[in-house]
Parts: structure tokens; sequence; C-alpha cells
């Protein structure tokens, strides 16, 4: 069956609603609208404005709304339109849905799903456009995840919503519209929320990336095996917990590893992976691993200024040869 992430993404929902009642959808727009990016369309027709409820314009009343019915025994899943907009409901996330359950010794929990739409490419300029998934994936107390293919797309929102604590999704702008063969078979999306994921084979070098920079990632892989060099690449998906195991792993079999990520390099979760790897393989690097990261600047608006701000897979290409000592 062919399905776009869009499709996807909303099929869960609607599997969601469906099979918990404990379960609704709330955010900006989320209903009559159906998602500023569609992904709800349909679904306040058939659930009712009590399962999927528009907000105000407040994140920070909205999500905190989400954690007190994720305590009172709730599912919520909570809209968030950008990424950007999160920060206002910084203090909800970190400092209360983070926190309670080590707060309170293991005597509450929040299970709560946040989602929002990240990352650039598609004109939205500097509010709406950043990646700060790696923010996120610094604090403790929080699951943060980036599908960046259709069957995660389909298959995370399950086991998230089965997790007591709260998960961040990020779901790419650039993806939605992506479209490919889903089995209707569960065992075709299903999948765990803790693990990597290798999309590609490889052995001269592992390229480690997420969300919308996989597809990059594996664009920037087929160019190098016209080359004859044979990329691995690995899918974080799970940006907290890393799934460290799996990409030491393939750094010692390929002993060269470039991270690509869309964040800006300065603090960034590339830096993170980067100490990671030296730290656990170090021994088994033949080169220093690489980054290919935004440009350091608020992303423009012009399209050519905006293509340049971000990690393109000529860019990734330039970085494996440059560990290569093809340049």
């Amino acid at each position: 069956m062919k399905i776009s992430y869009r499709e996807a993404l909303r099929e869960a929902l609607r599997d969601a609603l469906a099979s918990d009642p404990r379960v609704f959808l709330m955010g900006e727009d989320v209903g009559r609208y159906g998602g500023s990016y569609a992904v709800s369309k349909g679904l306040l027709e058939a659930f009712g404005p009590e399962r999927v409820r528009d907000t105000p314009l407040s994140e920070l009343g909205f999500v905190g709304a989400g954690v007190g019915a994720a305590l009172g025994g709730m599912r919520p899943i909570v809209e968030v339109m950008t990424v950007n907009f999160s920060l206002l409901a910084m203090d909800q996330i970190v400092n209360g849905a983070a926190a309670l359950r080590h707060m309170s010794g293991g005597q509450l929990h929040v299970p709560l799903v946040i989602r929002m739409a990240t990352g650039a490419g598609r004109q939205l300029a500097a509010q709406h456009s950043h990646s700060f998934e790696g923010w996120y994936a610094h604090v403790p107390g929080l699951r943060v995840l980036a599908p960046a293919t259709i069957a995660d797309a389909r298959g995370m929102l399950e086991p998230a919503l089965a997790c007591p604590d709260p998960v961040i999704l990020f779901e790419h702008v650039r993806l939605y519209n992506l479209e490919g063969e889903l089995g209707d078979d569960p065992s075709a999306w299903r999948c765990d929320i803790r693990s990597a994921a290798m999309r590609r084979a490889g052995d001269a070098v592992t390229i480690i990336a997420y969300g919308g920079g996989l597809l990059r990632a594996l664009e920037a892989a087929d160019q190098l095996a016209g080359e004859g060099i044979e990329a691995e690449v690995i899918d974080l998906r799970v940006l907290r917990p890393l799934d460290t195991p799996t990409l030491l792993g393939s750094v010692r079999k390929t002993h060269r590893a470039v991270v690509v990520d869309e964040g800006w390099k300065s603090g960034s979760l590339s830096a993170e992976i980067v100490a990671r790897l030296m730290e656990g393989a170090f021994y088994d690097l033949d080169a220093p691993v690489g980054r290919v990261c935004s440009e350091e600047v608020p992303m423009p608006y012009a399209l050519p200024l905006e293509e340049a701000a971000l990690p393109q897979p000529g860019k990734i290409v330039a970085a494996v040869r440059t560990l290569l000592g093809k340049t």
C-alpha cells in the first residue's frame, strides 16, 4: 500500500484514538482546520470535539493542560505547531513533565506525547525553521524520537503512548509529502523506541543521521557508491536515550564516521555523538569524526540561502572524501 509520511502519522493517531478512550489530541488548529500540516484532517469528524480539541494560541497553557491531564490518568497527545513555538512551553516540559517522576520518587508519571514539526526546507524563515532536537535530548526524564521513515511515522506513536514518561515526537517538515510502500501487516511498521536502525550497509565509512537529514545521508551514500565508496547509514531515530552500542558497532567496522545534524554545530547533538564515539571507539578510528551541520546563522528565508545553510548531500560527500583522503 502506497502511503505518505503525513498519512502514516494520521493513521497512527486514528488507531490511538480508536483503541483507548483515554487518548485525546489537542493543539492549535488540530480540529476544524485539520492541523497546520494536515496530519489530523478528518479526525474531528470521526471522534468529535471532546477527543480532538482546538486550543487557544498559548503553548504554555495547552502544554501545561496536557501535563495535568497526563497526571490525571489520561493519555494526551499535544501538537505544537513548530519546534520554535515549543520554547514558549519549555518551563512546562523541562521543569514540569520531565522532572515530576523523579521529584515524586516515582509516585507520579506523565504519560504525555508532544508532537511538533521541526527543521527547515520550506522557506518558513527563522522563527519556524530551526532544529532544537538536541536541546530536548539534553534533558533527563524525556524520551526524544525523530521518525525519518514512513514505517516509523506509523509505528512510533503506539509505544510512545505506552511510555510512562513524556515523549517528544519530532516530525520534519520536509518529510510530510514523502511517499512509499507500507504493508498492511502491523509487523511492517511496529518498532521499539530504544534502538537506532541501519538503513544501508557499508564498510568504508559510517554516516549517522536522523529526521530530515536521513534522506540526504542516503542520497550522499548513493553518490559515494558511484565512486566505489560503500557508506553505512545509521538512522538514530531515538535521540534520547541514544543507542550508543549500535553506533560503536558500526564505527568499529568502518573505522570512520560522519555525523549529519541539522542543528548548529556549537553545543549540538552531533557534538555529543562525536564525544561518545571518541570515548568508546577511539582506537578503532582511522580519522577524526566529521560533522556536517547547519551554518551558524538564523535560518534564512530566501531559498538559495536556506539551501546553502543546510546540510546537503554534496557537503556530506565532501566530508567523506576528506576522511578518506580523496579531496
